[in-house]
């Protein structure tokens, strides 16, 4: 379901650069922007780079679900699903004399966003429907979380934010246990 939020959204944003600039393919992809033996990932150049960069558990308790069948007094408890928030870093990955293109796609990317900060089944009917909304929220860093991140990422700054997507659900649909209740005897009260 995470490749499903993030397509999702990287198309979304994709479809938007490519109509206010008149693009004729694609300008944004989701990579990392380094390979595993340090190199720079191919595709990346003059585009714009959506990258996960954590998953955490949404720690907001959420109550369990529970099915039940009033004709024979039972309940099918399913195990909670788990929420995730995703953080997303959008990077401008253009250099040398590219570099104002790297400022005018991530200003275009805040802009879009800002305007349009979540997706659900109205806005985007082509959303997954595992998925009912995702919620995009701009993470502020400081000098030192930033210096971080991109030393984890690459160790060389791109003009880039980092979005925090809420909430993604895993629902497994398993059914944990089956319960069945008691009922009280009817009892009458005739004197």
């Amino acid at each position: 379901m995470i490749d499903s939020a993030i397509n999702h959204i990287a198309s979304q944003l994709n479809q938007n650069l490519k109509r206010s600039f008149d693009l004729p393919e694609d300008i944004v992809v989701i990579s990392n922007l380094l390979e595993q033996d340090g190199t720079v990932v191919a595709d990346v150049n003059n585009k714009v780079v959506i990258s996960l960069v954590n998953l955490e558990k949404e720690t907001t308790p959420l109550r369990q679900s529970a099915t039940s069948n009033a004709l024979q007094n039972r309940a099918v408890v399913n195990a909670p699903p788990l929420y995730f928030n995703i953080y997303l870093l959008v990077s401008a990955c253009f250099s040398g004399s590219n570099y104002p293109e790297a400022l005018k796609f991530i200003s275009s990317t805040i802009s879009y966003f800002q305007g349009q900060p979540s997706f659900d089944h109205l806005s985007t009917p082509d959303l997954d429907r595992r998925i009912d909304r995702l919620v995009l929220d701009i993470e502020n860093m400081s000098f030192q979380e930033l210096s971080n991140l991109w030393g984890i990422m690459s160790g060389r700054y791109l003009p880039s934010i980092l979005y925090k997507v809420r909430m993604v659900a895993f629902d497994s649909g398993s059914v944990k246990e089956r319960v069945t209740s008691l009922r009280q005897p009817e009892t009458s009260l005739t004197s």
